[in-house]
């Protein structure tokens, strides 16, 4: 059952669930993608209906943000649990690494893809990562016929989005892949070039602020959460 905010259709899973759903359409037959929509990209999707199509179109639509959920109760409509896309991908890749399941990169800054791969290589003993490419490519084609010709059945796309988004709704199926996740800037840290928020600002969802406070550049971007409350406050009393 999705939840819908603000037009965007959330999918109503724990994290738990969200992996066995992974898994499950890994196997089940066809291509499929992951988005994991934070408040910026929900207000995206308000401004321009080609990314609502694209999210609105993946077949697991993960509440990644705080304020999603903040968002989701304001409406009355709570969500079971936020499931941001790193701690997604890190349970999948442990499944991944039981099962056998085979994993491309994509996305980036040069050398970082290659340098995550051997990290989570060590991280999960068993996790077969096929191929990597950065995000720095002009030409959707030969990154297509790459993943193709690698067998993988899992891409991690961390290109940003809605850019991220775009390209697994139109390359998707040309790829040959099972399942794939828009992840952001999970190659960033998951190659050691960026850290982590500490644990407890993650466990309080204050995993923005510790970005802020790291990347004061970020402000702009940080404004969008109180617009998305504002949206969903005026969205509740439509409702009623």
């Amino acid at each position: 059952m999705r939840i819908d905010i603000l037009g965007v259709g959330f999918d109503n899973l724990t994290p738990d669930q969200a992996v066995e759903e992974g898994l499950r359409l890994i196997h089940g037959g066809g291509s499929h993608y992951v988005v994991t929509p934070n408040p910026e990209i929900v207000e995206a999707c308000r401004r321009d209906p080609a990314v609502m199509e694209a999210v609105n179109g993946a077949d697991l639509v993960l509440a990644d943000g705080i304020g999603v959920i903040y968002g989701a109760k304001i409406l009355g409509t709570p969500l079971r649990g936020r499931v941001t896309g790193i701690a997604f991908a890190q349970k999948l890749m442990e499944r991944m690494a039981q099962g056998g399941e085979t994993l491309f990169l994509l996305g980036a800054k040069p050398g970082y893809a290659q340098q995550a791969a051997e990290n989570l290589q060590r991280q999960y003993p068993g996790l077969r990562i096929v191929g990597t490419n950065d995000g720095y490519f002009k030409e959707d084609g030969p990154i297509v016929e790459k993943i193709r010709a690698s067998g993988a059945q899992v891409v991690f796309v961390c290109l940003g989005a809605p850019k991220q988004e775009f390209w697994m709704a139109k390359n998707g199926a040309a790829t040959g892949a099972g399942l794939l996740v828009g992840l952001g800037g999970c190659l960033d840290i998951f190659s050691g070039n960026v850290k982590r928020a500490p644990v407890l600002f993650q466990k309080l969802g204050l995993e923005w602020f510790y970005r802020l406070c790291k990347e004061p550049s970020r402000i702009g971007r940080m404004m969008k959460l109180p617009l998305f409350l504002v949206h969903v406050t005026g969205e509740r009393g439509k409702r009623k």
